[in-house]
């Protein structure tokens, strides 16, 4: 896996880059706050649980994970709802997957439209996100599934500026920005 470039925080990119499951609640997060805060959470979630491991993240008392959630800088700027849906992640990937958050896109040799499905299933992952995701793992994470730009639609763009996994320095973010900007900008003058 190459060294992801997403937050500003060397050490928060380090963990996304190693740790897959770190990666997962990073997407889950990222709504309603900016990119680099959201997958900047689990670097912030372990250094305050002392882990990012599903296993440990699921048996967590449910309360104070909505604590470090709140403890500033806080994780996300809705902790209590935000708390519960990456424990539901963690359960699902405890669970469904042995702890082992990798195996959603690698376990069985899946297709590009399997992983979507995949990732689709996770708690908090709808059809959006799970697209997101995929080219993540499609565009920077060495993902070789057959189909994945295909299955995840416009992201999966060679050369587009659609999401997080276009982001790999500090201009590909202004050009992410100003795309979200110019769609946000559209989908308003399309309802007035």
């Amino acid at each position: 896996m190459t060294t992801l470039n997403i937050t500003g925080d060397a050490a928060a990119d380090q963990l996304l880059s190693e740790d897959a499951f770190a990666l997962l609640v990073g997407m889950l997060l990222d709504q309603q706050v900016a990119m680099e805060t959201a997958f900047a959470g689990p670097a912030k979630i372990r250094e305050r649980v002392g882990s990012i491991k599903p296993e440990t993240i699921a048996a967590v008392d449910p309360d104070h994970l909505v604590d470090v959630f709140k403890q500033p800088p806080a994780v996300h700027r809705y902790p209590g709802s935000m708390a519960g849906r990456v424990q539901a992640l963690a359960n699902a990937v405890r669970d469904d997957w042995g702890s082992d958050a990798e195996a959603i896109w690698t376990q069985g040799d899946p297709d590009g439209p399997e992983v979507l499905r995949r990732l689709k299933a996770l708690p908090g992952f709808g059809e959006q996100k799970a697209k997101i995701f995929l080219a993540l793992l499609g565009k920077q994470c060495g993902l070789q599934a057959s189909g994945w730009r295909e299955a995840a639609g416009h992201y999966g763009e060679e050369g587009s500026f659609a999401s997080v996994a276009d982001i790999r320095d500090p201009e590909s973010l202004q050009k992410v920005r100003a795309t979200k900007q110019a769609a946000k900008a559209a989908a308003k003058a399309a309802k007035a």
